[in-house]
Parts: C-alpha cells; sequence; structure tokens
C-alpha cells in the first residue's frame, strides 16, 4: 500500500510532539530525553501501535546524517583552551580505550554466550565483532546528559569525556566494518594490516577536517552574503561536505567532522552567534529523529529472549570491561585521581552510535545479526538507564562536582 505525504507528516508530527513532551518530563524526573526519545519510539512501533519499519539500511542512513550533524555540532561547542590540557588522555582514551574495552568485553561475550545462548553460534569473532560495535562511548548521550545536567566537574574531566566522546567511534567504526569482512569472507584477521588502515584513516580525517574547517572559516568572513539567515545554511554545507569529502578521499569521515566544528567553532566569523543557535536546534532535531527511527527499528518482543546474556554482558562492560580499560589507558596520567577515572570509568555511556553501528551487520546479512542488534538494543537501555540517571548523583559521591562545594559554604 502506497502511503500519502499526508499521513507520513501527520505521524512524524505526533512522534515530534510526544517527543518534545517525553524531553521535558525527562528533566523532572531526572530521565535522559535520549532515552525517552527511545521509548516513544518503541511505543509507536510494531509491538506498540503498530507503525512497521524494519529498514535497516535507511535507518543507518538516518542514524549516520544525524550523527554528522550531532559530531559537527558538538565540535562547534568544545572550546579548544578546554581541551588543550587534555588532548592526551583524551586521544588514549579514543583509541587505546576502545580496543581494550573491545577486547576484553570480546572474551566475556564468548564465554557469556556460550553458556547462556548455545543455539546463537556466536564465535569469537562473532563475540568480538559485537563487543566492538559495543566498544565505544556515544556523542550525542554524553553531550546531552553532561550538558542538561549542567555539572561543574573538576579537574577537566568535562573536556576529556567529550573529546574521548567525539573522537572513539572512528576507532570502533573500523574494527565492525574489519570484523564484517572477516565474518564474511570466512578469514582471519591480519592485525598489522587493521593498524595501518587505522592509522591512515585517522590522519587523513584528522588533517582534512582541519584543513577544510580552515577553508570554511577564511570563505564565511569573505563572501557577501544578502541574507543574513544564509549563513547557518552555508556552515551546514560545509559541514556535510567534510563529512563526504573524507570518505572519499579515504580517511575517516567521523573524526574529520569532529575536528572541522573544533576548528570553526574556535574560529571568528561572521554571524557566529546565529550559526551556533542554528546549529544547537539541528543538533538536539538530529538526536529525536535518530532516536525516533532507532526506537522503532526494535521490536521489543525479541529482546526477551537475549535478556539473561544482555544483561550479564552490560554489567560485565559498565563494571568490569569499561573501569579495566580507563584505568589502564590513564594509568601513566598520575595526576589524575582514582575518583577522576572512576567517573570518567561510569560515563562510558552507549546510545545511538551503537545501535547504529548494529544496523551494519543486518545490512550485511550476518547470520546472527539479530541477536547482535537486540543485545545492543538492550544494553543501550540499560547504560542510558543506569548509568544516564546516577551521574549528577556520583559525582556529588565522589566529590568532582565544584557546584557541591559552593553550595556547603
Amino acid at each position: 500500500m502506497d502511503l500519502k505525504i499526508e499521513y507520513i507528516l501527520m505521524v512524524l508530527s505526533i512522534l515530534f510532539f510526544f517527543s518534545i513532551l517525553a524531553g521535558r518530563i525527562s528533566s523532572r524526573l531526572g530521565v535522559p530525553a535520549l532515552l525517552l526519545f527511545l521509548g516513544v519510539g518503541m511505543l509507536f512501533g510494531s509491538d506498540g501501535l503498530g507503525i512497521q519499519f524494519d529498514n535497516f539500511q535507511m535507518a543507518q542512513h538516518i542514524g549516520t546524517v544525524a550523527l554528522c550533524i550531532i559530531l559537527f555540532a558538538g565540535g562547534m561547542d568544545t572550546k579548544f583552551h578546554e581541551i588543550k590540557p587534555v588532548i592526551s588522555q583524551g586521544i588514549l582514551l579514543a583509541t587505546l580505550g576502545v580496543l581494550l574495552t573491545a577486547t576484553v568485553t570480546g572474551i566475556f561475550i564468548w564465554w557469556i554466550m556460550g553458556m547462556t545462548f548455545p543455539s546463537a553460534a556466536i564465535g569469537i569473532t562473532g563475540a568480538l565483532l559485537l563487543s566492538s560495535i559495543l566498544s565505544s562511548t556515544d556523542s550525542a548521550s554524553v553531550f546531552s546528559i553532561l550538558r542538561s545536567k549542567g555539572l561543574q566537574l573538576k579537574n577537566n574531566i568535562r573536556p576529556t569525556l567529550e573529546l574521548e566522546s567525539g573522537s572513539n567511534d572512528p576507532v570502533a567504526y573500523i574494527l565492525v566494518i574489519t570484523l564484517i569482512e572477516v565474518i564474511q569472507l570466512q578469514g582471519t584477521i591480519n592485525y598489522w594490516q587493521v593498524a595501518g588502515n587505522l592509522a591512515l584513516q585517522l590522519t587523513i580525517g584528522l588533517f582534512t577536517g582541519y584543513a577544510i574547517g580552515k577553508i570554511a572559516v577564511w570563505t564565511i568572513n569573505r563572501i557577501r552574503i544578502d541574507n543574513q539567515s544564509l549563513y547557518p545554511i552555508l556552515l551546514f554545507t560545509f559541514c556535510i561536505f567534510i563529512f563526504s569529502f573524507t570518505y572519499f578521499v579515504g580517511g575517516n569521515s567521523f573524526l574529520a567532522i569532529y575536528i572541522g566544528g573544533l576548528v570553526i567553532g574556535n574560529s571568528e566569523f561572521v554571524h557566529k552567534t546565529s550559526s551556533l543557535s542554528f546549529f544547537d536546534g539541528l543538533a538536539w532535531l538530529s538526536q529525536l529523529i535518530m532516536f525516533l527511527t532507532l526506537g522503532l527499528l526494535v521490536n521489543p518482543h525479541e529482546l526477551v529472549p537475549v535478556l539473561v546474556p544482555g544483561l550479564i554482558i552490560s554489567f560485565v562492560m559498565i563494571f568490569v570491561a569499561r573501569p579495566l580499560s580507563v584505568f589502564i589507558t590513564l594509568w601513566p596520567f598520575k595526576s589524575i585521581s582514582i575518583n577522576d577515572k572512576a567517573f570518567i570509568s561510569w560515563v562510558g555511556l552507549r546510545g545511538a552510535v551503537p545501535i547504529i553501528f548494529a544496523t551494519m551487520p543486518l545490512a550485511e546479512n550476518i547470520p546472527y545479526a539479530r541477536i547482535i542488534f537486540n543485545i545492543v538494543f538492550l544494553s543501550t537501555l540499560i547504560s542510558l538507564l543506569l548509568q544516564g540517571t546516577t551521574i549528577e548523583l556520583l559525582a556529588r559521591w565522589l566529590r568532582i562536582d565544584s557546584k557541591q562545594k559552593q553550595s556547603t559554604k
């Protein structure tokens, strides 16, 4: 049956309205708005009010475009003078931290799935694929929750977390696509080739994002446009150009778009205030659309068979793999206290990015892809519900929220 555009627009308007309403409720309940966006999608989905949506490739495309905008906006909002002191630990968390998390979690998944869900037939490669999908922290979740909570974190913890979440997707992405190729070809991993490919893509992405970011600032300051409202549109044009151009030259687009936003946001250009406001609203719209789409994609009844392994994997990642990788990665930095490392470990939030990555095995017809997708979705729900709702409480308990000291005076 062909759907009329009026019907589609009506459904979208209702979904947007309930999502915005959920976002308002979230601030009162202390629940992340992104979790409620997912909830609205699930409510209106096939197991709820009956909206049928199972186009994984379209969901992947929607998620990629939304993530592009979110990373760009996050880069623009990040002050370079804040992340400059934490570049070393941020980059290490985004690279070595992701690799350690994927490795430790993959071994646990292989063992856990063999005991709790042997019929899934997920071998060590499939377990590493699942752990790689879950290995990166989600930029949308971290940016949204840290800023909505209004925490004033000590010791440069906030820029460390934002730098990590904004730049760790490329490593996870390369691991995911490499493991998918290994499964499809039934081959083995050439670790040196993967490492070389990772280094090359990150290097190209870094320089491409920086160069086009500089070109964007130069162009915006010298072009003369009579209609001032077109300047944010021009900036958006550069945003999508950075992402697509980096792909065609063989770089990592996720890193390039974040670096491009960082360069542009820390430069002076005409109509900067209106452009920042435009991208702030666009980033929220992107998060809303992305989480709604991913919520519609899941069938809640399919989460029941993976409930036990999903819970175990989620708790292992939250309480074992993530803290272990953070403490090992940050071990050389003696100035970072145990409390700081514990908080950084806890804010390893999962969100839309792992779910988007989980659509890739489905699009490539990996045999156990649906099981992987359901476990990833369940892990995301648990992460947002458990970690996302307790960030403010933990910051006070660990005494790293500077507002706490002020309130006690």
